[in-house]
């Protein structure tokens, strides 16, 4: 597995960001908040918003590869009937997909939110024709739940989408 780190954003990652997110193959399997193309003023609005917003939505990190900010990864915490629930949200630079990063991300970041956060279960809801993120959750121990058919809608297409999760006590401690 390549090296890397979670950290904080910092206004200092703009640049970085805004050249790692500004790719058609990452935004294709990400929702609609995730802009293409990703320009340098996307990039400052994010790393200003998530600062703000830090004790709001306390897990929201950086994936630093190579020094500099090459992804990012960030559990929010659900409201309602959901309240106990996190929803996982990832992304990398393409240069640095297949190289364990992320899967390694993944867990690390589920393994804070259950220590930090009071919550039972993770999940994750990546399109179902995203193999390499299906791959990733069931790397960092993930269960399929079932397929979504014609869940989402993007880019004018109707896609479905697969819910996978982790419960706390399947996280290492």
């Amino acid at each position: 597995m390549k090296d890397f780190k979670l950290r904080a954003w910092k206004t200092e990652d703009a640049e970085s960001l805004a050249q790692a997110a500004n790719n058609p193959n990452i935004a294709k399997n990400l929702r609609n908040v995730f802009p293409s193309p990703y320009t340098l003023e996307d990039a400052v609005w994010f790393i200003n918003d998530s600062i703000a917003n830090a004790k709001k939505n306390p897990i929201n990190y950086a994936i630093v590869v190579d020094g500099h900010a090459a992804g990012g990864i960030g559990i929010s915490v659900k409201d309602d009937v959901y309240e106990k629930s996190g929803e996982l949200g990832y992304w990398l630079e393409e240069d640095f997909w297949h190289k364990g990063i992320m899967s390694g991300a993944v867990q690390m970041i589920c393994k804070e939110a259950f220590e930090r956060l009071d919550i039972v279960r993770i999940f994750a809801e990546p399109f179902a024709d995203n193999a390499g993120s299906r791959g990733v959750l069931e790397k960092a121990g993930f269960t399929y739940e079932g397929t979504m058919r014609n869940g989402v809608f993007k880019n004018g297409e109707i896609h479905s989408y697969c819910m996978y999760s982790i419960l706390r006590e399947e996280v290492n401690s």
